[in-house]
């Protein structure tokens, strides 16, 4: 299994598990943090499509590489 939320950066590959999106999958590629606190994420899929979901419903499948 992945590791949660509160280590990702743009780049990395993670699975939605929760949420409307959940069974998606993508790339980071913008981390936010709104006003109440909530950490949001935009994850691109392979075909191109982007979708945004709150980071604690994804697992990261593996680490950027630096």
């Amino acid at each position: 299994m992945g590791e949660r939320h509160s280590k990702l950066i743009d780049g990395d590959r993670c699975s939605v598990t929760a949420g409307t999106h959940v069974g998606k999958s993508g790339v980071v590629t913008d981390i936010h943090t709104s006003k109440s606190g909530h950490t949001t994420i935009t994850l691109v899929q392979k075909n191109g499509v982007r979708f945004k979901t709150l980071a604690k419903n994804v697992v990261a499948d593996n680490k950027a590489s630096s």
